[in-house]
């Protein structure tokens, strides 16, 4: 597994920086695509999430304007996402509605927005480019909330846990 990361500089004072990760796993662009997007629960870490070791699935619709959802004990149910662009097996785009002080936000002009190219270097391969940006839709804190995504323990942390479990399904 291999992570690089890059922070490109802000455009102008009105354009936030934006994260970009990459990562490639030994498994098929279709399977990539479709662990990535459709087994979500089965990857995400579970401390980021809002139910922890209760759990009980985390679903992304995944149709321009579906919902990115965790369901909970209890009936309980988050939206934290809104899609905004699918092309099977290529691309994967979404509004992250997670606050900076990580609360759900509705109003999806106050997300970010993540992008998630799937490309294949070599047959059998994937390669994952992950992009976060607009953070400053997410109002005063987006610097603090940008650096932390970019932090390991943000988007590296989260990927490093697809690639595992990519591993893992490639046996």
């Amino acid at each position: 597994m291999r992570i690089t990361t890059s922070i490109p500089g802000e455009i102008s004072a009105n354009t936030m920086t934006t994260i970009i990760k990459t990562i490639e796993v030994t498994i098929p662009i279709k399977t990539a695509f479709d662990l990535f997007v459709n087994k979500l629960t089965l990857w995400w870490p579970q401390e980021y999430t809002w139910s922890k070791d209760k759990l009980v699935e985390l679903v992304i619709d995944p149709i321009p304007h579906g919902l990115c959802t965790e369901i909970g004990p209890n009936g309980f149910r988050c939206d934290w996402g809104t899609v905004m662009e699918v092309e099977q097996g290529k691309r994967f785009a979404f509004k992250w509605q997670i606050s900076a002080s990580r609360v759900p936000e509705p109003d999806a002009n106050k997300a970010s927005e993540v992008y998630i190219l799937f490309e294949q270097p070599a047959p059998g391969a994937t390669r994952i480019q992950l992009t976060h940006g607009k953070f400053e839709n997410h109002g005063n804190n987006y610097t603090a909330y940008r650096d932390a995504m970019a932090s390991e323990q943000g988007w590296p942390y989260i990927l490093s846990a697809f690639a595992s479990y990519a591993a893992k399904s490639a046996h």
